[in-house]
């Protein structure tokens, strides 16, 4: 089991930027599939972006793609998620999740059921 920690959230106007970032634990953070998600009051955690170990590959819901990128830092054992032109609708707490069970590099994991492990949370608020 690894240790996830989100940060980076908080209380921003629309068109503003954030820059979430999750440190994952572990020593072999580079076989990890990691990606982010978000939830709101009532509704199903929705997963956002993704990378694949190799980070050659990546995932975006269709309603951040243009706006959002997912990357990582192996020697960090950070990815991170860059969030630019925040909308309403982008508020949520946003999660950060790992599967850390050496799966094959190149594939992307966007199913909740598909990762092993999962941080805290981190609210982003976007007000008018």
């Amino acid at each position: 089991q690894v240790q996830l920690v989100e940060s980076g959230g908080g209380l921003v106007q629309a068109g503003d930027s954030l820059r979430l970032s999750c440190t994952v634990s572990g020593r072999t953070f580079s076989t990890y599939h990691v990606g982010w998600f978000r939830q709101t009051p009532g509704k199903e955690r929705q997963s956002v972006a993704a990378i694949s170990a190799d980070a050659a590959h990546t995932y975006y819901v269709d309603s951040v793609k243009g706006r959002f990128t997912i990357s990582r830092d192996n020697a960090r054992n950070t990815v991170y998620l860059q969030m630019n032109s925040l909308n309403l609708e982008d508020t949520a707490v946003y999660f950060c999740a790992a599967n850390v069970l050496r799966l094959p590099a190149a594939i992307v994991l966007t199913a909740r059921r598909d990762y092993t492990d999962w941080g805290q949370g981190t609210q982003v608020t976007v007000s008018s």
